[in-house]
């Protein structure tokens, strides 16, 4: 990485001074250590200054680098390409051909300007290297000020075609020098916004690179670097953004992403620690009552189940509140798991409750949870969702607050003001991705001062590497067993000839009492984007191919309640086929 020379010139000097005074005085290194620390402060301390310290970038230019979120230095040393083009590969004229994307150095022959239909102007600029020569075509009438015959100039694009005759339309340009910015190299190309051009930006973090980059302090210590083997963050700045070549930019990516992933790490154990020093009720667990539950289940648990029950279990007789990741398929058995939780808290004197994203869900936790403890008519099961009538509701809010509920089962109603428990113990989240930091921490906080048990259940597939890196702060049971005698799901692909045989498949499927789902990626149709639209193919299925039929339409811009509406309608059979985006998951 170039340095600047204005850090070249200050660095040299005071290293040799401190070398010399450590010399001549012993009680000196522990003064100077701290003139290190205090420099290098202030060297971190400077990139967060305003962009407008960088020479060139006007007050008017801050004002269109903000709606970029760039308003530090910093900011613009962390503003990343979205891509590179690649102009490395260098060509003379007589090699090029017609879709290359290459680099040509050459000498300016002649330049001309031309108006053509429209009222627009083309300035045309010949070059040649003496093997041949080329047109440069520019859509810009200023662009002809800054050629001039017998320049020496870099070209770096597509090679096009015009009139039988190989072309660059609108290519990078610079005049050729020591260092290219633009050509002849690994080209970083940047989010943009009005006001701001690619160009213009790539000068500016340029500069922001020669002069500060070599002022970032790095957190890493280098012994660290070195056994992770990294590059040090100020290469890695100047890197990611204008690479050497594809080791240098993967390895400049590799230590940016070493350091967000160490940022969130040390986020969630942070998290972990907290949670360690809080205090929860440490609760006597009857395995002899819990077995007999589960021995009078109409199945038998997996190994799994049992393995996850016996941990959750072994984490609820503590004083220190569990957090743990309950994480399975739909259908391996993950509700049974929660409720065995939830009947250890209540035979400990507890309340349990499980917060479900939607008031479906909900519903269907409450009659699964109603028909596995039918027999047990000691304990009092409320569901608690926003469509409940006011007067019913308000008598679920009394009853649990009276602590005469014991099991509660609800959706962000159970989070409300309005709500308050009487011992809270144990609180289960289902779907948990699907609600905030803040939510979960509103159910927990109406445990009464007292820290309650968490579990959180998920059947997203996450790999285990990767759960451990998001989900830090909590433990992890895995179901990895499906109960036995479960249908199986047959997956076939089927390529667009085969329409008319899917759409009679369904068709027949509907005439034995069966349903179903269309899923398409796209809510509307885009022009960027070759897929499936949900709106455009119900419409068309409506119309054209299922006539006589019932649809239903779900998409994520539907409003809340309107989704809600529509899969209670799918589930009482009111629609035989409901299109939808992945929003139905």
């Amino acid at each position: 990485m170039q340095e600047s020379p204005s850090a070249d010139a200050t660095s040299a000097p005071d290293e040799a001074v401190e070398v010399a005074e450590e010399k001549a005085s012993p009680q000196r290194p522990r003064a100077e250590r701290r003139t290190r620390a205090a420099r290098t402060a202030d060297d971190q301390a400077s990139v967060y200054v305003s962009v407008t310290a960088i020479k060139g970038i006007s007050t008017v230019n801050q004002r269109r680098l903000a709606r970029l979120g760039i308003h530090t230095v910093r900011d613009l040393l962390y503003h990343f390409p979205r891509r590179h083009d690649d102009f490395g590969e260098l060509k003379t004229i007589n090699r090029l051909r017609l879709g290359d994307e290459v680099t040509i150095v050459g000498i300016v022959r002649d330049v001309r300007v031309q108006r053509i239909r429209g009222g627009r102007t083309i300035t045309m600029v010949t070059v040649t290297d003496g093997t041949g020569s080329i047109e440069a075509r520019w859509f810009r009438p200023y662009m002809a000020e800054r050629f001039k015959p017998g320049n020496e100039i870099v070209l770096s694009g597509r090679i096009d075609e015009y009139l039988g005759r190989l072309v660059f339309v609108s290519p990078e340009w610079e005049p050729l020098q020591r260092e290219l910015l633009h050509t002849g190299r690994m080209v970083p190309v940047y989010p943009l916004s009005a006001g701001i051009s690619g160009r213009w930006l790539r000068g500016a973090i340029k500069a922001a690179i020669n002069e500060w980059a070599p002022r970032l302090e790095d957190p890493l210590p280098e012994t660290i670097r070195e056994s992770a083997g990294l590059v040090d963050l100020p290469t890695a700045i100047q890197q990611i953004h204008f690479p050497d070549d594809d080791e240098s930019f993967n390895r400049a990516r590799e230590r940016l992403c070493f350091d967000e992933l160490f940022t969130l790490q040390l986020g969630v154990l942070r998290q972990r620690q907290l949670r360690k020093s809080a205090r929860a009720r440490a609760l006597e667990i009857r395995r002899d009552e819990l077995d007999e539950f589960i021995a009078g289940l109409a199945f038998d648990l997996t190994g799994a189940q049992r393995r996850a029950i016996d941990e959750i279990l072994a984490d609820m007789e503590q004083p220190v509140p569990m957090s743990r990741l309950l994480q399975g398929d739909v259908g391996s058995g993950k509700t049974v798991v929660a409720l065995t939780a939830m009947l250890a808290a209540v035979r400990n004197g507890l309340q349990a409750a499980i917060m479900a994203p939607t008031a479906i869900l909900a519903e269907q936790h409450y009659h699964t949870i109603l028909s596995l403890l039918a027999k047990r008519e000691d304990i009092q099961i409320e569901l608690l969702i926003g469509a409940l009538p006011a007067a019913e509701k308000g008598r679920v809010q009394r009853e649990i607050a009276a602590g005469r509920t014991h099991l509660v089962v609800g959706t962000h109603a159970l989070i409300q003001d309005a709500v308050d428990f009487d011992r809270l113990g144990l609180v289960v989240v289902d779907e948990q991705h699907r609600f905030g930091v803040t939510q979960r921490s509103a159910l927990r906080a109406k445990s009464g001062g007292i820290e309650p048990h968490m579990l959180a259940m998920s059947a997203t597939p996450i790999p285990r590497s990767l759960a451990l890196t998001l989900y830090g702060d909590l433990d992890i049971s895995v179901l990895d067993e499906m109960p036995p005698n479960r249908q199986s799901v047959t997956t076939v692909l089927r390529n667009r000839s085969s329409h008319e045989r899917i759409y009679s498949f369904i068709n027949a499927q509907i005439d034995q009492g069966y349903q179903a789902f269309v899923i398409c990626p796209l809510v509307e149709e885009s022009d960027s984007i070759d897929a499936k639209a949900a709106v455009a193919e119900y419409e068309r299925l409506q119309k054209n191919i299922f006539p006589h039929r019932k649809l239903g339409l779900l998409h994520g811009r539907m409003k809340a309640d309107e989704k809600e509406q529509v899969m209670k309608d799918f589930r009482d059979r009111r629609y035989d086929i409901l299109v939808s985006t992945a929003v139905v998951e």
